[in-house]
């Protein structure tokens, strides 16, 4: 595969403002230090860094299920928020979850999304595995 590269120019000035804008070649940059993310050694390390996406978030210790339609065309989904796991364990927590329910889903940003209304189905698997479980929103 042929890499394609994106130079910005000015003209007016010297060679050292040209920059690249966007390579195939590479993938994302470092917003911090500007290297791609495979390469990236800055203490960010960028959006994508293996801290970001190992460590679990601090949680109150309640796991709290809801219902949202916002940006989904009327569509609703269970909301499952608080768990404290990593990604790794929000994956496969979602995937039980979504076998209880029979229904599609996906984990984004923390937050496990389970295609329907089902919350009361989650809360009791939930609980059943431990968990303290609430329901939040209407």
């Amino acid at each position: 595969m042929a890499a394609f590269f994106v130079m910005l120019y000015n003209t007016h000035m010297n060679d050292s403002n040209t920059r690249l804008v966007y390579s195939t070649e590479h993938g994302g940059d470092c917003p911090a230090c500007g290297k791609p993310l495979a390469r990236c050694q800055c203490k960010t390390g960028g959006a994508k860094s293996k801290k970001t996406q190992t460590a679990a978030p601090r949680a109150d210790g309640v796991v709290r299920v809801g219902r949202e339609t916002k940006g989904r065309k009327g569509k609703g989904v269970t909301v499952v928020t608080g768990v404290p796991l990593t990604m790794d364990g929000l994956r496969d927590l979602s995937r039980q979850l979504k076998q209880k329910c029979g229904s599609g889903g996906t984990v984004k940003e923390g937050v496990i999304e389970i295609q329907g209304d089902h919350r009361d189905a989650v809360i009791a698997e939930l609980t059943r595995l431990g968990y303290t479980a609430k329901r939040s929103g209407g």
